[in-house]
């Protein structure tokens, strides 16, 4: 199954990101919320919008490859996923910060991998729709 090998490489980014916040709760030692450090609030964040988004985007190239899609189209849906994914982590955590603000992290990058992530979720929700009125 083509979906799993996306699954796996989304599960790793997500431990990844959940090592990151732990690391930076060590650091800053706080326990729960982020006790006002902007540093800790991004991490935390990368790590929620990874787990808002990921799982259902999954789910969705998995019922795609269950409706036999196109091995090209669920390569592209993943591969977009992922590089989505990962451009959003990378500018929500690195790059510019302001201390107070609601500006955090890189938005060039936080932009890129947000667009990326919606594609994916309004292509499949095209190919499902079109598929299920085929049917129907």
């Amino acid at each position: 199954m083509i979906v799993s090998l996306y699954a796996g490489i989304l599960a790793l980014m997500f431990v990844l990101l959940a090592t990151m916040t732990i690391r930076q709760r060590y650091k800053h030692q706080v326990r729960v919320g982020d006790g006002g450090h902007q540093t800790l609030h991004q991490h935390i964040r990368a790590h929620a919008n990874f787990a808002e988004y990921v799982p259902f985007a999954l789910l969705m190239i998995a019922l795609l490859e269950f409706q036999k899609t196109s091995i090209f189209t669920l390569h592209a849906l993943g591969i977009a996923l992922v590089l989505g994914r990962l451009l959003h982590a990378y500018g929500l955590t690195r790059g510019e910060t302001y201390e107070g603000a609601k500006f955090t992290g890189n938005m060039n990058f936080r932009m890129m991998g947000m667009l990326l992530t919606f594609a994916v979720y309004i292509i499949c929700a095209v190919i499902l729709l079109m598929s299920w009125a085929e049917r129907y």
